[in-house]
């Protein structure tokens, strides 16, 4: 039911910041946002689960995802507006959260350009690169 967000040819290099607005689905027990360069290399996995409480991030290189890192820091809420950032730089992940949470994410496939997008289970009324 829920719609799939895909930008394949993004140009996000090192020290920007991708900032998202949107609604997440009523419906939905977590929504996904990942960013790498493609669906099967992806630098962050970043999934809020609400049914377990908790954000996992993690990378995926081909067939084989990576060992997750839990945050147990929930403000996310099924139907809820969001606005958070995700800020890229050469060794790191850096989401701020809509409370203001940092949650950072070691950039482990060590790539310093991303090509691509994909987001599941948001509504997105805006996101902007810079």
């Amino acid at each position: 039911m829920s719609e799939k967000f895909e930008i394949t040819n993004l140009d996000m290099k090192s020290g920007m910041t991708l900032k998202i607005k949107g609604k997440i689905h009523k419906d939905v027990n977590s929504f996904t946002i990942n960013l790498g360069q493609g669906q099967d290399k992806l630098n962050l996995h970043f999934n809020p689960r609400f049914n377990e409480s908790t954000i996992v991030c993690n990378t995926r290189d081909g067939s084989s995802w990576g060992q997750e890192q839990r945050e147990s820091h929930m403000c996310f809420s099924p139907g809820s507006e969001v606005k958070f950032t995700v800020a890229f730089h050469n060794d790191e992940f850096k989401v701020t959260l809509p409370d203001g949470h940092t949650v950072t994410f070691p950039n482990r496939l060590g790539h310093n350009h991303l090509r691509y997008l994909g987001m599941d289970g948001l509504h997105i009324s805006s996101f902007k690169l810079e």
